[in-house]
């Protein structure tokens, strides 16, 4: 098991959740891990750029004990299946990605080859399982705002060793070479989560 929160993740949407992803995407299995491997430490990333402030933090530790205590994680190919809760993750989207999401999608979906509508889709599953995993941590672990900020800050260290220039797009100061940094992470991390295929 991955040491990492992002990389726990990824390998809970592996198999049948991400066989199941990609029916509800209408895509096949390679465009689905490809974009899975490039939207979590994205939203991973982005959580921790809002937490690093003292009110972000304190607003997510709310969000998470009200709403998130991981249950969401029993059955993940269930939740998946059942086309996720968009409702739900359009509104944590909202508040995680606020103006940057429509060039997070674009330059997801161009890397990846997955529709505008489908990028958006995708963002809006994931979202909820990130959310629950956090809070499922955060009871763990008993974290407070300050151990809450300091693991999600791990977090985007990571994300952003992984998503090099692509990084730049939770504070929008890139726009032009971001397409091939998706395409290498996603790789990148597949090939060490699921294993390189031919």
């Amino acid at each position: 098991m991955s040491s990492n929160l992002t990389g726990s993740l990824l390998q809970m949407l592996g198999g049948d959740v991400m066989n199941q992803l990609g029916s509800q995407l209408g895509t096949d299995p390679a465009t689905t891990q490809k974009a899975v491997g490039a939207a979590l430490p994205l939203l991973m990333g982005a959580l921790g750029k809002n937490a690093s402030s003292a009110d972000g933090a304190t607003a997510l530790l709310k969000a998470l004990n009200k709403d998130h205590d991981g249950s969401v994680l029993r059955d993940l190919n269930g939740f998946v299946s059942r086309g996720g809760n968009l409702q739900d993750g359009n509104g944590i989207l909202r508040h995680t990605l606020g103006n940057n999401r429509s060039g997070i999608e674009s330059a997801l979906s161009q890397a990846t080859g997955l529709s505008a509508d489908s990028t958006s889709n995708l963002l809006a599953m994931l979202a909820p399982v990130v959310m629950g995993a956090l809070g499922q941590q955060t009871r763990q672990q008993g974290l407070d705002v300050g151990g809450l900020a300091q693991l999600l800050m791990g977090e985007k260290q990571q994300a952003t060793s992984q998503l090099g220039g692509l990084a730049g797009l939770l504070d929008l100061d890139h726009d032009g070479s971001i397409v091939d940094d998706v395409v290498n992470l996603g790789s990148k991390l597949l090939g060490g989560f699921f294993g390189s295929k031919n």
